[in-house]
């Protein structure tokens, strides 16, 4: 029986179709309202489809069901686009004896957890086209869902990528393993899942958080994501996969991001327009993570619009994000790391003619004094900053010389000290008396008469007191090893060396004092008495 073709349908500008308006009428509710307004009989109608789910190819098949009176084959390959095509055609009639075309769709649909994984991976590339079509009936959930319960299976139980037919070769595959994909036994899909529009790895990565899918594996992928996505993206794409990929990121558990990883986020994003709130978590990361970071790692050049080398301000947001709601929160061998690490910064940025003293000064300055057992290299660098800017007045030096802790000077630093001529004079005279003050202390602490014990705990006792630097696994050591009487000798030896250096420092203290006479006497008007100069030393 031949069937008259009297309607014209334009699937979205891709094809035109001649079907018989009666028959597909019947099965559409959407086609049905369309012309049950009208009685007339009229040729050569014509309807234009607009975002239609999957196009023609879907539509020839949705024809197809029609004719065939709701007979037809579907299979994983089709049924999201066939399933988004009856919802938008409105084909939720039911008849008598066959399922309509969304029952029948939402049945394949159910049976979605024995799909092979390239099956599931064409029906979440369907959904991808279909974002926006996809939400009234749900399918991309579904797909996700299912998805992630399989790699979460396969946490416990690595499975490579298979395309084998059925599940039961997917379910072998994932018992007997394949070498060589088991290698990366955690991370076999990144490469499988990379691919996927930045929207679609949103709503992946936001499912796996609520489900609780490890959060170190998240954060891998979305490293990968980031970083083979590039490769072939626009500016824009790269605007949008950074700010998403830093979203997703940001409410990790920090022990799971790769501090590198983070790092080469932050060198493309410095080229990229990315928004203000986006730099903001990115650098907070980063910064919260700034004790496994290199000297290499800061070193990042100044925006065109600076004048200086580096981009100090971007190391001082850092830092002020390091140390968060204080230093006392954080453990000592973190602060000490950073410190050594910033120590290591200043002395590359010193001798950038461009640098202001403000922040040089607050380089030196960001960190605690707890975080450094010594300033000797605080104050190499503060010398270079002061050879290359030579021309700072006496004011600007004071305060660069401000960052400097004098109580934690060497006594050769001390001694370079009262020799630099860089180095303002008051502040000279402050760190020879400090060190003075240190070793006479350390002097009338190891003078005071101690009575000889036989017992080695209580020996053992007043060296820890003595010496605090040192741990008291060593003390207890030596005690049980060496005799008392030896050790005696050693202190007694030690003392006269430490007596020799105070010796020594106030011979240099006497020099500075009549230096610093005479330099008073020069500057001062002729019968001008100088004020008295307190001594060094006494």
């Amino acid at each position: 029986m031949s069937v008259c073709c009297d309607l014209q349908v334009d699937v979205n500008g891709e094809q035109v179709f001649l079907v018989n308006k009666q028959v597909i009428s019947y099965y559409s509710g959407r086609i049905s309202k369309l012309f049950s307004k009208s009685n007339r009989a009229t040729r050569n109608l014509k309807v234009i489809l607009h975002k239609f789910p999957g196009g023609a190819e879907t539509f020839e098949l949705l024809t197809r069901f029609c004719y065939k009176k709701g007979k037809i084959h579907i299979n994983p390959i089709s049924v999201c686009n066939l399933h988004c095509a009856a919802h938008f055609m409105e084909m939720s009639k039911s008849f008598s004896g066959t399922q309509n075309l969304i029952e029948q769709t939402e049945k394949l649909l159910e049976g979605m957890k024995f799909w092979t994984w390239s099956e599931l991976l064409v029906a979440l590339k369907q959904c991808q086209d279909l974002l926006l079509v996809e939400k009234s009936s749900g399918i991309l959930e579904k797909c996700l869902d299912s998805l992630i319960e399989r790699l979460s299976s396969c946490e416990v139980s690595p499975c490579p990528s298979t395309s084998s037919t059925d599940s039961s070769e997917f379910l072998s595959s994932c018992d007997t393993g394949n070498t060589e994909r088991m290698k990366n036994s955690l991370t076999w899909w990144f490469e499988d899942l990379g691919a996927f529009d930045v929207n679609l790895i949103e709503m992946l990565v936001k499912m796996m958080v609520l489900k609780n899918f490890n959060p170190s594996i998240i954060s891998r992928f979305l490293f990968y994501y980031q970083k083979s996505r590039f490769a072939s993206a626009t500016s824009d794409e790269k605007i949008k996969i950074v700010e998403t990929v830093v979203e997703m990121l940001y409410p990790l558990n920090l022990s799971t991001l790769s501090y590198k990883s983070l790092f080469g986020i932050l060198r493309v994003a410095l080229n990229l327009n990315i928004s203000k709130c986006c730099r903001n978590k990115l650098e907070s990361l980063i910064g919260s993570l700034l004790d496994q970071a290199t000297l290499d790692n800061l070193l990042i050049p100044s925006p065109a619009e600076r004048t200086y080398l580096y981009d100090v301000d971007l190391v001082l947001r850092f830092l002020k994000y390091f140390l968060g709601k204080g230093a006392f929160c954080l453990p000592m061998s973190r602060l000490k790391k950073v410190a050594n690490l910033i120590d290591l910064y200043i002395a590359e940025v010193a001798p950038d003619p461009n640098l202001k003293p403000e922040k040089f000064l607050a380089l030196t300055m960001a960190l605690p004094n707890s975080a450094r057992d010594s300033y000797d290299r605080v104050y190499h660098a503060v010398d270079l900053y002061l050879e290359v800017h030579s021309g700072l007045s006496e004011v600007d030096k004071m305060r660069v010389c401000s960052g400097i802790n004098y109580e934690k000077l060497s006594s050769e630093v001390a001694n370079h000290i009262a020799q630099n001529i860089k180095i303002p004079p008051k502040l000279a005279a402050e760190a020879l008396v400090s060190q003075h003050c240190k070793l006479k202390s350390l002097l009338e602490d190891t003078d005071q008469p101690k009575p000889v014990m036989d017992s080695t705990c209580s020996f053992v006792e007043r060296e820890c007191r003595r010496k605090k630097n040192k741990t008291h696994e060593q003390i207890v050591l030596y005690a049980r090893k060496l005799n008392l009487s030896d050790e005696n000798k050693k202190l007694k030896v030690h003392l006269q060396g430490m007596q020799w250096r105070v010796l020594e420092l106030e011979k240099v203290c006497k020099k500075m004092h009549t230096q610093m006479t005479k330099m008073m006497k020069s500057r001062l008007p002729n019968n001008t008495t100088p004020k008295s100069i307190p001594r060094l030393c006494s």
